[in-house]
């Protein structure tokens, strides 16, 4: 395949601000480099400036065509397709090209242009974009009949956006420099100061969005992590408490101001818990964070600061928004708040401590103590240890207070006992040792000597030892307990949200592979299935996700059944012995979601096979009764003609001739009805779906139908529809010929869009309609109007043409008519609603 030409797009916030001659300007800044551009076409407007900036660059004569009486200018393709420019400017790219054409619309021309390996420059307008083109129609009351599907803009390699203010617009307006189709088919109050402004903030919006995407792609390819400011995503650490609702509705105030910007809470489950929490108020902040368009997570971690900040570099966050701390005076002395450590740690972005009513409270009664032996725990109480002896014997000695040898040991073990509260075990046994050595040198006679005169001196000191390595061994004893207890309790939570997950309909693999991602911090989960001598990945989430469980830093067995063995494997991280229990425990749901995975698969098989059987047993009721009919009449029609006895005048043998053909095509009818059914059933119709004037359809539809029965309405303006023209045409049929049989007068045929990305063709009979009870029901298999004879068709009409409408993405609906009777309605998609109108499929366009 060759090169596929680069596409430049000049996109402008409304007509008049310069995207022509901004588009012209750059073909002549590359036709002076000596790059061979020519112009495809330019609609200057009748604007002289616009017509003198094509200077001396050439100039592809258009393809002129009539339409209604009305002469038109489109591309010509094949004529650029055989002069091969390097460069070719095509204007308006969203103008609709006249019907008959090679390509409905001009962007599909300038595909063609693409894929020849020629570059194209090309402009647009906002309210041509098909995702603005409501908004737009909101802000000036003005409906844009052409529009280009946002995929298709957004292929393009450049967008640059042709700015200009209202006021600056306004004076071109006043100046004649804006003119020809802007005002006949614009109102004049479509260029209000108002409209302008805010159809600028939608272009820029717009640009700012594509913006987005191409730095992520970039910061994928080169590796980069650090966070850019270049959004806003704004983290709410949440502990569970009462003042969570406060800081969410908080930082959506923030995000409102900053425009754009994404929510996410984090809620950090560790041993001693971030806050003591309910249930219900985790369950209600999660639902409010929703309820905000922002996502709620939750991770594990020992240290609370540094998962917050983990996570937020993992974001990419801008703002870190953190409850001011809810801890006693107390408490505050013996540990610093976590929004004071995420501060002093953050560096990359802002931290925001917000006041609450709950500061300075504390919630609950019960209530984990903090981490029994962290990092600065244990140097604290060292320090203590060390300088607190020397200075309690300075304080005694160098003051001249004299209590007495057993006043002095209660001190020192007073001192021991807070050393061990502050930093455990060791260092109180330290401060103890540490203690009774000086006791001993200052307070203990002989003084200034390890001798110790006094038996009951000496065994006061061993005393004294003792009770404070008893005492600190008990503290120690009670942190580690707490710890373990608070660290079952984390567990338990993150097990209770598992189980809930199940509830909240969380069933999918990837959820469950996401949530295994962000509770262990991991940077990626895979689920693999062991097919022969190596692994099938089952599903995966993060980034180079194991492909074999060897090379995992983690794994969990999931279950070894009829399919095979399965793990979790996990990357980023060894786990912990006490992190594995909890991720057996996902293993176990990651084992009940596969088989509850397979059995929905196994039910949908069984579900088939049983509408199999149940279509097969009708279509022997139908062969055995319906199609008899027909075949009696062919039958007799026949032997009648063949009799040699029987002199037959021509009037009677046309009419035995005329039955047997009226028979014969309803044989084939009906059978064609019998394999469309059959065929939907087992799901072999795979539609072609493209742009599709309805014209084309309506006619060859109506063929079968006796003349003068319809009346059609199908204006020339709508749009295209995306279908399959065959499916379409079969359905149209279908319901036509159904409304003919029951109508006792003309059926109407009419065509409408009753949105921008939505037509309806209503077909409108005045029979006796339906009851509302039964509207469903007429389009089940083998259903007929209740007083139908036997012998007008087995029922499958209506089911045929709703199973194709649905397989082209449409639907198909019954109403009454007013006045009396019953209209279908088909809603299908309009052309410029779905992408570029392609999808995959047969070749002939028809059922398959």
């Amino acid at each position: 395949m060759g090169r596929r030409g680069a596409w430049r797009i000049y996109l402008g916030a409304a007509p008049g601000v310069g995207k022509t001659y901004a588009m012209l300007n750059e073909g002549r800044r590359r036709a002076g480099r000596g790059t061979d551009v020519v112009v495809g076409l330019v609609e200057t407007h009748g604007r002289s400036r616009t017509a003198e900036q094509i200077g001396d660059l050439e100039v592809v004569p258009p393809r002129r065509t009539r339409h209604r009486g009305a002469r038109l200018t489109e591309l010509d393709v094949d004529a650029l397709l055989a002069r091969r420019p390097e460069v070719a400017l095509v204007d308006e790219l969203a103008r609709a090209n006249a019907p008959g054409g090679r390509n409905a619309h001009r962007w599909q021309d300038i595909e063609e242009l693409l894929r020849a390996g020629i570059d194209v420059v090309s402009t647009l307008n906002v309210q041509h974009l098909e995702s603005l083109s409501d908004v737009v129609e909101g802000i000036t009351g003005v409906r844009q009949g052409e529009t280009v599907p946002d995929a298709v803009v957004r292929r393009a390699d450049q967008i640059e956006l042709v700015d200009m203010t209202a006021e600056a617009l306004r004076r071109r307006l006043a100046h004649g420099n804006v003119h020809a189709p802007d005002e006949a088919a614009l109102p004049p109050g479509y260029f209000r100061t108002g409209n302008l402004s805010a159809l600028r903030e939608l272009a820029l919006l717009w640009v700012a969005g594509r913006v987005d995407e191409g730095l992520a792609r970039y910061r994928d390819q080169h590796g980069i992590t650090e966070p850019w400011e270049a959004r806003e995503r704004i983290v709410v650490a949440l502990g569970g408490g009462p003042e969570g609702d406060a800081l969410l509705r908080r930082a959506a105030r923030m995000g409102a101001r900053a425009g754009r910007a994404d929510l996410l809470a984090v809620r950090v489950v560790r041993s001693g818990g971030l806050d003591e929490g309910s249930a219900a108020a985790v369950a209600r902040q999660r639902a409010l964070v929703e309820s905000m368009n922002g996502t709620f997570h939750q991770v594990v971690g020992d240290d609370v600061a540094t998962a917050l900040l983990e996570f937020a570099r993992g974001v990419d966050a801008t703002q870190l928004v953190v409850g001011a701390g809810r801890r006693s005076g107390r408490r505050r002395i013996l540990a610093h708040g976590i929004g004071s450590a995420v501060a002093r740690e953050s560096g990359d972005f802002d931290v925001h401590i917000v006041g609450h009513e709950h500061a300075g409270r504390r919630a609950g009664a019960t209530r984990a103590s903090g981490p029994a032996l962290s990092r600065r725990r244990r140097g604290a109480g060292w320090a203590l240890a060390l300088a607190g002896p020397p200075a309690l014997t300075a304080l005694l000695a160098g003051t001249g207070l004299r209590f007495g040898l057993v006043i002095d040991i209660l001190l020192y073990l007073v001192l021991a006992v807070g050393v061990a509260l502050a930093g455990g075990l060791w260092p109180a046994v330290a401060a103890a040792v540490l203690g009774s050595l000086l006791a001993n040198w200052f307070f203990t006679p002989p003084f200034h000597t390890l001798t110790i005169g006094d038996r009951d001196n000496a065994l006061a000191l061993v005393i004294f030892v003792g009770v404070a390595a008893a005492v600190a061994s008990v503290v120690d004893l009670a942190a580690r307990r707490a710890r373990q207890a608070a660290q079952s309790g984390a567990e338990a939570e993150t097990l209770s949200m598992l189980a809930t997950s199940v509830l909240r309909g969380e069933k999918a693999l990837p959820a469950l592979l996401e949530r295994v991602r962000e509770t262990f911090g991991v940077t990626s989960v895979a689920l693999l299935e062991r097919a022969g001598d190596g692994w099938t990945v089952l599903g995966s989430t993060g980034s180079d996700p194991c492909p074999d469980p060897d090379r995992a830093d983690a794994q969990a067995r999931v279950g070894a059944d009829r399919s095979g063995e399965t793990v979790l494997a996990l990357r980023g991280r060894v786990l912990p012995a006490a992190d594995r229990r909890v991720l057996s425990a996902f293993a176990s749901q990651a084992a009940a979601a596969l088989e509850w995975r397979r059995l929905a698969e196994e039910a949908g098989q069984a579900r088939r096979l049983a509408e199999g059987n149940k279509i097969r047993t009708a279509l022997l009721a139908a062969v055995s009764h319906d199609l008899r009919t027909p075949l009696a009449s062919i039958k007799a029609g026949v032997s009648s003609l063949r009799q040699t006895d029987v002199d037959w005048d021509p009037e009677d043998e046309a009419e035995l001739l005329a039955t047997v053909e009226e028979s014969a095509d309803r044989l084939d009818g009906l059978i064609g009805n019998l394999l469309d059914m059959s065929r939907l059933q087992t799901g072999a119709v795979s539609p072609l779906t493209q742009p599709i004037a309805l014209e084309q359809v309506v006619a060859p539809a109506l063929q079968g139908v006796p003349a003068g029965r319809v009346e059609v309405d199908v204006p020339e303006t709508l749009p295209p529809v995306l279908a399959d023209a065959g499916l379409l045409e079969r359905a149209l049929a279908n319901v036509v010929e159904n409304a003919v049989r029951h109508s006792a007068g003309a059926v109407t045929l009419r065509a409408g869009e009753v949105r921008p990305d939505r037509v309806e063709i209503r077909v409108a009979d005045r029979g006796p309609g339906v009851p509302e009870a039964a509207k469903e029901q007429i389009f089940a298999p083998f259903q007929r109007l209740g007083d139908s004879p036997r012998g007008t068709g087995v029922g499958l009409g209506l089911a045929v043409a709703r199973g194709f409408t649905e397989a082209m993405g449409g639907a198909l609906r019954a109403e009454d008519t007013p006045g009396g009777g019953l209209t279908m309605v088909f809603a299908l998609p309009a052309a410029g609603a779905c992408g570029d109108g392609s999808a995959a499929g047969g070749e002939d366009g028809g059922p398959r």
